[in-house]
């Protein structure tokens, strides 16, 4: 069933949540085990993360090192079957232009479609953490709206060496990113708007954002995206603040503002225990205000971790 069609039948905002694949050489049954509990919320659809190439050095005997292409969190595609199977609910995996060409997301479609699932979510990607900036692959998509294209195109039936004959169609529902505080790379939010624009002009049928601490930024977000003539859904992205790291983490690397007030509590506290309290109950406070302004669903990034997003779900669900 696919994201829009599941919001549209509900009578109330719906959970969902983000996990990662597990470490390459580690067990899936950890990663099932541990978001089971999140099972008695009901989610309709989970997100699965999918990961580009790494760079590590491999050190030879003479001293020398090389540099060696590694993928440290395969196993996307396996990982919504096994979602599919054991959960009986709908898995969203997530498609990259950074680090694939335009076949093997062709190729990457097919396997997804022929397993059964209905949606995924089309991002750029960021850069390795060994490059300064985003390259796109020679073969690939420099933007998100041009994955959006491709798939769209494969749903009706257009492949990349299909020039005139119509091929099987696929039937997926595709979202995007939506940054509430702006990408960090956009020069303006009305520049970042524009690319959201296009992204759902390609045919996107929903945003999901990009995690915010102050629903007062997801509130201006909506308004200005409504205001460019945009009504799809839009899906709010939260997470729980649990370890005193994240407080200069996140921002870093998310390029996000904490609250003052958020900051004041989380700066009192003084082991990770009391930091993993306060960001529960900010996450709360912040699921129940937008629960109230109507959202439709509430879509939390776990980071594989369910025990904070339990809790937080115990009290709003």
């Amino acid at each position: 069933m696919k994201v829009t069609e599941h919001i549209k039948a509900a009578d109330k905002t719906l959970f969902s949540f983000e996990i990662l694949p597990p470490l390459k050489g580690q067990s899936l049954t950890n990663l099932i085990e541990g978001i089971a509990p999140l099972m008695e919320f009901n989610p309709p659809f989970i997100d699965v993360t999918y990961h580009r190439e790494e760079y590590v050095y491999k050190k030879h005997a003479n001293g020398l090192l090389e540099k060696v292409s590694t993928r440290k969190r395969p196993g996307t595609v396996g990982i919504c079957a096994a979602i599919m199977n054991r959960f009986k609910t709908d898995a969203v995996p997530h498609l990259l232009c950074g680090g694939f060409s335009k076949e093997e997301t062709e190729n990457a479609l097919i396997d997804l479609y022929f397993i059964g699932v209905e949606n995924v979510l089309a991002l750029r990607g960021d850069a390795p953490k060994t490059d300064a900036n985003f390259v796109p692959h020679k073969e690939g998509h420099r933007y998100a709206s041009g994955l959006v294209e491709q798939i769209i195109g494969m749903n009706h039936g257009r492949y990349l060496h299909d020039e005139t004959e119509v091929g099987f169609q696929t039937d997926f529902c595709v979202g995007v990113a939506g940054y509430p505080e702006k990408h960090f790379e956009a020069p303006s939010i009305s520049y970042d708007l524009k690319k959201l624009k296009a992204k759902v002009d390609a045919g996107a049928s929903y945003v999901v954002t990009q995690m915010f601490f102050d629903n007062r930024k997801y509130f201006e977000f909506v308004e200005k995206v409504r205001e460019m003539g945009i009504d799809i859904p839009i899906i709010p992205g939260l997470k729980p603040i649990t370890t005193l790291s994240q407080i200069v983490n996140l921002p870093r690397i998310f390029y996000l503002d904490l609250p003052d007030d958020l900051l004041l509590a989380l700066e009192r506290c003084k082991s990770n225990a009391e930091v993993k309290e306060v960001g529960i109950a900010w996450s709360i406070q912040q699921s129940k205000e937008l629960i109230a302004y109507g959202v439709p669903s509430l879509h939390y990034y776990t980071m594989s971790r369910a025990d904070a997003t339990y809790k937080v779900a115990k009290e709003v669900f």
